[in-house]
C-alpha cells in the first residue's frame, strides 16, 4: 500500500512543484512504484514530465467532479516506475463545482484509494493555495513536506501552513504527519542563505531535512524540456540532491531498498 505524500506551501516560488516532480522520478529511478498527481490548475508537474496539455483527454478534474475512475486517467512516464494523474486548467472551478459535496474535503482520498495498493508512494504536488483542493491533498496524504526557500522571508506564511496542518490533522486526518521541512534555492556562497537554514534549523530542528536543495542550472531548465532533472542531467547538483532527499524519506520511513548502482551517492550539507 502506498504512502501518500502532499508537497505544499501556499506561498509561490519556493519550489514545490520542481519537488514534486522530481521527488516522484528519484523515488522511481529507485525502483519504487511512484505515482505523482498533479493537483495544481496550473498544470506544472504535467507539462514537468514531458506530457502536452493539449493531449491530455482526462485529468484529476473529470475524477473529482466526473466521477471519473483514477485508472483511467493514469498516465506512463518516460521514467519506468513513474505514473502520473494529470491536471487542466478546469481544476480552478472544481472547488467551487465540489461546495455542495458531501465529504467534499474527502473526493481526493477516495479517489486514490482504488489505485493506493498499485504504488509504493503517491506524491500529490499541491497547488499554492489552502483551497478545498490542497485541503482534499491533506486529507489524502499520511504525510506533507514543505519546501522552504532559503531567502528572509523563508517562515512568511509558514505558520499559517502548519496551523492549516494542525486544524485538517485534529478535525479531519488524526494520522497526517509533517514529513519534514526541506530548504530549496540554496546557493551556498550567500551569507543570508546560511543564515535563513541556521534559523529553520534551529525553530523546526529534526523537523527539518539534513538535505538541501541548491540552486542549480540544469534543475531549472529541465521543466523546459519536459523531464525531470534525473532524465535531464544526471549527474547535476540538482538530481543528486534530489535523490538524496528521496533516500532520506526511505530512511526515515524505514524502507530503504537502494540499487547498488546509486549506494555511493552522499547527502549534501551546506
Amino acid at each position: 500500500m502506498a504512502r501518500i505524500i502532499g508537497i505544499a506551501n501556499q506561498k509561490g516560488g519556493v519550489g514545490k512543484t520542481t519537488t514534486a516532480i522530481n521527488l516522484a522520478a528519484s523515488l522511481a529511478v529507485l525502483e519504487f512504484r511512484t505515482l505523482l498527481v498533479d493537483a495544481d490548475p496550473q498544470a506544472n508537474s504535467t507539462t514537468g514530465v514531458g506530457f502536452d496539455l493539449h493531449n491530455v483527454q482526462q485529468s484529476l478534474y473529470d475524477c473529482m467532479v466526473n466521477e471519473g475512475k483514477a485508472r483511467d486517467v493514469v498516465l506512463k512516464t518516460e521514467i519506468p516506475h513513474l505514473h502520473l494523474i494529470p491536471s487542466h486548467i478546469d481544476l480552478v472551478g472544481a472547488e467551487i463545482e465540489m461546495i455542495n459535496y458531501p465529504q467534499r474535503e474527502s473526493v481526493l482520498k477516495n479517489i486514490l484509494a482504488d489505485v493506493k495498493d498499485d504504488y509504493d508512494f503517491i506524491v500529490i504536488d499541491c497547488s499554492p493555495s489552502l483551497g478545498l483542493i490542497t485541503v482534499n491533498a491533506l486529507v489524502a496524504a499520511d504525510s506533507v513536506v514543505v519546501p522552504v526557500q532559503s531567502e528572509f522571508f523563508a517562515l512568511e506564511g509558514l505558520g499559517k501552513l502548519l496551523n492549516t496542518i494542525k486544524i485538517v490533522q485534529s478535525r479531519l486526518n488524526t494520522n497526517l504527519v509533517i514529513e519534514g521541512i526541506l530548504m530549496t534555492m540554496y546557493d551556498g556562497r550567500l551569507r543570508l542563505c546560511n543564515q535563513v537554514v541556521s534559523e529553520v534549523r534551529r525553530h523546526f530542528e529534526d523537523m527539518v531535512f539534513d538535505t538541501i536543495i541548491h540552486r542549480n542550472t540544469r534543475l531549472s531548465e529541465a521543466p523546459s524540456v519536459g523531464k525531470p532533472v534525473v532524465l535531464y542531467d544526471a549527474d547535476s547538483k540538482g538530481s543528486i540532491n534530489y535523490l538524496n532527499l528521496a533516500k532520506e524519506i526511505l530512511q526515515r520511513n524505514n524502507m530503504t531498498r537502494i540499487p547498488q548502482s546509486e549506494r555511493t551517492l552522499t547527502i549534501d550539507n551546506p
